[in-house]
This record gives structure tokens, C-alpha cells and sequence, in this order.
């Protein structure tokens, strides 16, 4: 297809996919003359993940060149590959490890993966944004008073694990390797704005049953 098509297909001006391929976020097409080239439907289904990343997931244009850096390498096997993709996500700052909340947090958030036996988690500890992004959350709690521990974790994380099987399930449906990692780096900018918004209507059915509308 020509660049008027690609554009009419994906609902991306033509502009805008002239600055995709400037940054390297589509790769160039096939080129028929010195003024024309044609794409194939792996640039459209490429040009609506970059898009679905900038407008929906708000991620900045140097990070999804960074993430597609990753789908793209096919040196990696598919966990490293995954994981490399969504740790180049946006993901909160490195916290302060001398902070006393911080290492109370730390303990608990250990004993809750030695708990549930996730022994590949606790081999990323050292490199892995969601570890970090968990005990900061934790720690925020505890600062406040709540007292979140490895106990009352414990339920929520093995719901979380059935939604991860779910994930990779989903996943696993795509047929060529790149897609199977662009659906879960796709995934973890949609799929968790959906889990939160059904957690939130989940919360107001459940207070709506325990307590009614008064």
C-alpha cells in the first residue's frame, strides 16, 4: 500500500507517519521510485502499536523508540525480550534506600515473593521496576499508618498471577515472536487501565452491596 493508504487505514495523518519514520518508531518502506515507497500490513499493525503507546499510554516518543529497540531484537530470548521492552517504560523514580519505611517495605515485599514461591521474581529484584514500583507503594502505606504486609499481600498477588496467565495466554494467540511482544508491551499500556477500572467498579458494586446507596 501506498503512504495515502497506510494513513487512511490506520486513521494516522500522513504528517504524522512522516515523523514516525524520521524516529525511527516505523521502519521505511519498500521503495518504488526516488519519491515512492509501499508499506505492508506489518507497518500498519506497527504504526497503530506506536500510536496506541503516544496517545493512550502517553509514553514519550525517545521511550517507545527505546521499547521497539527491544521487540525488534531477536537476539534475546522472549522473557529478556519482554522484560527489557516494559522496563523501558515510564516507572517511578529509584527511592531512597537509606529511608526506614522503604526497608520495612523491602522485608515485606521479599517474604510476600518467598511466601508464593515466584522464585524467578525474586531473581530480578536487583533490576526490575515492578519489585521497585511495589515497595514504594508498600512503603507509602505504612508511612500513613496502614499496615500492608506479606500476609495481606499474599491474596492479592495470586490474584494478580491468574491475570498474568490470562496475559501470556493472550499472548501466546499472536503468531510471529515480534507480535507476541509488541501484544504484551501493548498489553501493559491498556490492559492495566482495564484491571483498574474494573477494580474500581468491582469496589463500588461490592461497597453498593455491603453498605446500599445511604
Amino acid at each position: 500500500m501506498r503512504l495515502a493508504e497506510l494513513s487512511e487505514r490506520s486513521g494516522v495523518s500522513i504528517a504524522t507517519i512522516k515523523y514516525y519514520l524520521r524516529e525511527g518508531l516505523l521502519a521505511p518502506g519498500r521503495q518504488v521510485n526516488a519519491t515512492t515507497a509501499e508499506y505492508d500490513e506489518d507497518h500498519l499493525r506497527r504504526l497503530r502499536l506506536v500510536r496506541a503507546m503516544i496517545q493512550v499510554g502517553r509514553v514519550p516518543v525517545a521511550t517507545v523508540r527505546e521499547v521497539l529497540g527491544h521487540v525488534d531484537d531477536d537476539s534475546l530470548g522472549r522473557t529478556i525480550r519482554l522484560g527489557a521492552a516494559l522496563w523501558a517504560l515510564p516507572q517511578v523514580p529509584e527511592p531512597d534506600t537509606e529511608d526506614e519505611y522503604l526497608q520495612a517495605a523491602r522485608r515485606e515485599v521479599d517474604r510476600l515473593l518467598e511466601t508464593l514461591g515466584w522464585s524467578n521474581a525474586r531473581a530480578l529484584i536487583t533490576i526490575s521496576p515492578a519489585y521497585r514500583s511495589l515497595v514504594v507503594a508498600v512503603a507509602t502505606f505504612r508511612r500513613l499508618g496502614y499496615d500492608w504486609d506479606a500476609g495481606l499481600l499474599v491474596s492479592y498477588a495470586r490474584l494478580m498471577h491468574q491475570a498474568a496467565a490470562l496475559d501470556l495466554d493472550f499472548v501466546e494467540t499472536h503468531p510471529s515472536e515480534a507480535e507476541k511482544v509488541e501484544a504484551a508491551v501493548l498489553g501493559a499500556i491498556l490492559v492495566e487501565p482495564m484491571l483498574q477500572s474494573l477494580h474500581r467498579l468491582a469496589q463500588e458494586e461490592e461497597s453498593a452491596r455491603r453498605y446500599g446507596f445511604e
